[in-house]
C-alpha cells in the first residue's frame, strides 16, 4: 500500500468540501494521509471512520492525526476486516465512502459503499489505473482483473454516475442517480 500522491489526496479533499461531507467512511486506513486530505475538506464537526485490518497502521495514523492537530473526537478507527465492519455500520448515514483496500474485494466494498451512502453521496475507489496495469489486457495478476472488471462494470451500471480522474494512481468516483 502506497501513501496517496497530493493530486490524489487534493481531489479527495475537494470532494468531501463539495460534499459538505460530515460523516466518511474510509476502507484502507494505512499511516492517514488519505484520511488528513479527507478532515481537511471535510466539515468542522464531520467525523471520519477508517477501517483497516492492520492495527499497526492506525496506531501509526492516530500519532499522525495527533502531530497534526486533529481532535480525536473528529477520527474513529476500527481495527478489522472491511467486509466484517461495513455491515455493522449505519444504511444511508454517509457522504463519502474512499476505498482503498484489498483490489480482490473491491466489488464487494462498492456493494456495501453504495449501501452506506445516503442520496447524492460519493464513493471514491483508489487504484483505479493501477499503474497503468488495468488498461492492459496483458495483465492478468488477480488485483488488476479485479479492478479491471470492476472499473468496466461500474461504467456500465445506468444506477451510477461515474467519472475516472487520472490522479494519483487513479481515483473512480460514482454516486447513485
Amino acid at each position: 500500500m502506497s501513501a496517496v500522491t497530493p493530486g490524489a489526496g487534493a481531489a479527495l479533499c475537494f470532494l468531501a468540501s463539495a460534499l459538505g461531507a460530515r460523516s466518511v467512511v474510509e476502507i484502507g486506513t494505512g499511516t492517514g494521509v488519505s484520511a488528513l486530505w479527507l478532515l481537511r475538506g471535510m466539515r468542522p464537526d464531520g467525523v471520519l471512520t477508517t477501517v483497516d485490518v492492520e492495527a499497526e497502521h492506525q496506531r501509526l495514523a492516530r500519532t499522525g492525526f495527533a502531530e497534526a492537530g486533529v481532535p480525536s473526537s473528529r477520527v474513529r478507527t476500527i481495527a478489522g476486516a472491511a467486509l466484517d465492519v461495513l455491515p455493522r455500520l449505519t444504511d444511508g448515514h454517509y457522504d463519502l465512502v474512499v476505498v482503498d483496500g484489498d483490489r480482490r474485494e473491491y466489488a464487494a466494498y462498492l456493494d456495501e459503499a453504495l449501501r452506506l451512502l445516503r442520496p447524492g453521496g460519493v464513493v471514491v475507489l483508489d487504484h483505479a489505473l493501477g499503474g497503468g496495469r488495468v488498461a492492459d489486457p496483458a495483465q492478468r495478476d488477480e488485483q488488476t482483473v479485479a479492478v479491471r472488471d470492476l472499473v468496466q462494470g461500474v461504467a456500465e451500471r445506468d444506477d451510477l454516475v461515474t467519472v475516472l480522474l487520472p490522479v494519483g494512481d487513479g481515483l473512480l468516483a460514482a454516486t447513485k442517480r
